[in-house]
Formats: structure tokens, sequence, C-alpha cells
């Protein structure tokens, strides 16, 4: 296995029956970096986790995290990953200090060691002053971060974090975010995440994978796909339009690229602010009624909608 890679995945499929959750995926994540792999709900991703932390067995492909292989070692891939599951798995009748403390037995730390690892990882994730609390009176954000803190209790070398802020309201999510990359920095770990949240993968994120049906549709830096796509969005939300306006729009020679999802156009213009007036004029002359129009800056969400034909939430 190369140096600078800490997963390698080679022409990965899952069945489930004759449903194909993953479809002949080839991947590699670098030793340090964050990956994120975003996709809708059922895009194959909380599945491809799974695989990687030896919970499925795939049904064609080889598979190597930390160097061993998924289905040989799958007792060398589990001691070296932490995972981080969508649905809250710890004791709720436990305070936090002890949710970790049962953690740390189950992989056989040392008494003193599972002592001084706990308050380091309660102080990283903030949550010292709770260490006492049980832990069904802990907040959604709260309950996340001991989630982290007991992934990242035995030293793992690549914590899988699976829709680590799936629930949460804006803020508690943001917070969570700023612990992601405080412990990246300071753990010098790989983390392999999987969200639907565009602005999530954005933001944390050294690359992405899209993923949709199994497949990854593209790769690379957030800033890179968001550039591949030269110009700004003109989003238009209609009650109604027809075959006409669509074509009026491709005829137009102005504007580089039209996309539709359900009542939505979106519009790959160049100088937008300049065009805007074309473009209602447009609308106008199809009598068309115009719900809401908006300019921004490509996003995630349009890389998605560019690669697919449909937003990520058609399928959400």
């Amino acid at each position: 296995m190369a140096d600078n890679n800490s997963i390698i995945i080679k022409g990965l499929t899952k069945n489930y029956g004759k449903l194909t959750a993953i479809n002949n995926l080839s991947l590699n994540v670098k030793r340090g970096e964050i990956f994120g792999l975003l996709g809708p709900n059922g895009a194959g991703k909380t599945t491809l986790i799974s695989v990687l932390a030896t919970l499925l067995k795939p049904s064609k492909g080889k598979i190597l995290v930390d160097s061993y292989d998924v289905e040989k070692e799958a007792k060398k891939v589990r001691e070296s990953i932490g995972i981080t599951f969508q649905e809250t798995i710890l004791d709720l009748e436990l305070d936090a200090e002890k949710n970790l403390d049962f953690h740390g037995m189950l992989y056989k730390i040392p008494k003193e060691l599972r002592k001084r690892k706990i308050k380091e990882m309660l102080d990283l994730v903030g949550l010292s002053e709770h260490h006492k609390k049980i832990v069904d009176k802990f907040s959604g954000g709260m309950k996340r971060r001991l989630e982290i803190a007991r992934g990242l209790l035995h030293n793992p070398k690549i914590l899988f974090l699976d829709e680590p802020t799936l629930g949460l309201d804006p803020q508690t999510r943001r917070h969570i975010w700023d612990y992601i990359l405080k412990l990246k920095k300071k753990e010098k770990i790989t983390i392999l995440l999987t969200t639907h949240y565009m602005e999530e993968a954005d933001y944390l994120c050294d690359r992405v994978a899209i993923i949709d049906k199994g497949k990854i549709i593209t790769l690379g830096e957030p800033k890179k796909l968001k550039s591949q796509l030269q110009g700004d969005i003109i989003k238009i939300k209609l009650k109604k339009f027809g075959k006409r306006l669509i074509e009026d729009f491709k005829k137009s020679n102005f504007i580089e690229e039209v996309k539709i999802s359900q009542n939505n156009i979106n519009l790959l213009v160049k100088n937008a602010e300049s065009k805007i007036v074309k473009v209602v004029d447009i609308l106008k002359n199809n009598e068309t009624e115009i719900n809401e129009i908006s300019i921004h800056k490509p996003t995630l969400e349009d890389v998605f909608l560019n690669f697919t034909g449909r937003e990520m939430r058609d399928d959400t």
C-alpha cells in the first residue's frame, strides 16, 4: 500500500439480491485528509462505510484500509478505525465518562491509560464539565460530540463519520464542524465522512466524491468542482412552464447551460447581473409567472445537478 493512501478501493460492488447498492466503485483516500462522500439518501454512502468498517462483506472488489484487507484481515482493520454511526448507540443510562470507560475496556486499553485518554477526549470535544452527567440528559449536539470522542478513544488511524450532523440545528451543526477540524489538526488522522449537506462537505472536506446510485459521478476538491461550472447560476422558480420557454433559453446566445429540476430552472450565465434583464424578458415573452428568481455562485448542489440532471433533494 502506498504510504500516502489510508484507503484503497478497487472495483467494489455490493449487491442485496437483485439490488446493486454499490456499482464497481474505485477510490483512494489520502492519509490525513478529510474526505467526503456526498450524495442523496440511498446513494450508497452508508453501505460503503459499512463495507470499509467490516460490517458488510463486499460482493466483489479489493478493499484495503490502513494497508489491511477488509475480508482477510478484518480484525486488524477494526483496530485501525473509529466509527460514529448515524444513530446514537451510547448507553443513555450511563454518564459520559462511563460510556467512554466501557468502550476503552472493549478495546483492552489499560486502566491508567484509559483514564488519561478519557480526560483528553472529553477536553477535545468540550465535555469535561459534563463528564458525570447522565447521557440521556444530553442535547443532540452533546451526544454527537461524545460519539466522536468514543470513536477516537483507542487512537484510530482512520475515523468514519456517517452523517455526523444529521438532525442537528444549524448552530450545533457548525459547532460539530469546528470540532471535526480541530481533531483533524490535533490528532492528524484520516477522516472519511458521509453527508447529504452540501455546505457541510464544502466547509470540511479537502476532497469530495459525489456519489449517486452506487457510483462516483465526480471527485475532487470542492473549489475545483465548482469552478468547472464557469459562470453564475440564475435560479428561477416557476409554477409551470412549457417547452417553448426552455427552447428560447437554449437558443439565446448568453446562456451557457439550462438545467431543469421539477419546477426550477437553473441557468449557467457569465456575468449574470448584467444578463438578468434579458432572462426576465424571455420569461415575459412566454407569459410565465415567476415565483422567485435569484443569482448565486456555483455550489456543490449545482455540481450535482450538472452531472445528474436533478437536484439532491429530489431523492431525499
